[in-house]
């Protein structure tokens, strides 16, 4: 290449730096605004959201032990749950079902819990799912998972879908 073809794209190493900072400086204060929102805040933001569309998502309220299955702004089954007991609470946040499996064997510190029927999976080891050793629906029992009657997570896992959205909240 001669000197003056050279040094007419000589600047294009520095545009390229400048336009890399640009962008990673851009994300960052995306990101920082994000975080420096209220978690509840964008819960509720994203409850407005799903309620104006006609998509079906979960919503599961750990005040009340609920859990409302939704299509857009109308309710469609309602149903008692157990959720995290203080020790190992229920997660709050927006999240998706990641995997859904008919049956699968759950075990951790203290459990080993065989053919737990209709388990969702939304934040890695979290998930909605049926639970036949227990029938205290309404109080909090669990160590973080949604647990459901098994007939009650037979239901919402035939009508729930990989990426079905789940809020849950305070």
């Amino acid at each position: 290449m001669n000197k003056k073809a050279d040094s007419k794209y000589s600047h294009l190493p520095s545009l390229l730096f400048v336009a890399v900072i640009f962008s990673f400086s851009t994300l960052a204060a995306n990101t920082q605004q994000v975080a420096a929102q209220p978690k509840g805040q964008l819960i509720q933001q994203q409850i407005q959201q799903l309620k104006q569309s006609k998509q079906r998502w979960i919503q599961v309220n750990l005040s009340k032990q609920r859990l409302i299955a939704w299509e857009g702004r109308n309710p469609v089954y309602t149903v008692l749950v157990s959720t995290g007991k203080k020790a190992t609470p229920t997660l709050t946040g927006v999240f998706n079902v990641q995997t859904k499996l008919k049956k699968t064997r759950m075990q951790g510190e203290g459990y080993n819990i065989p053919n737990v029927p209709h388990v969702m999976y939304y934040d890695r080891g979290y998930g909605i799912h049926g639970a036949y050793w227990h029938r205290k629906f309404g109080t909090p029992v669990s160590r973080g998972c949604v647990n459901l009657a098994p007939n009650h997570a037979k239901w919402l896992y035939e009508w729930s879908r990989v990426g079905t959205p789940i809020i849950v909240q305070r």
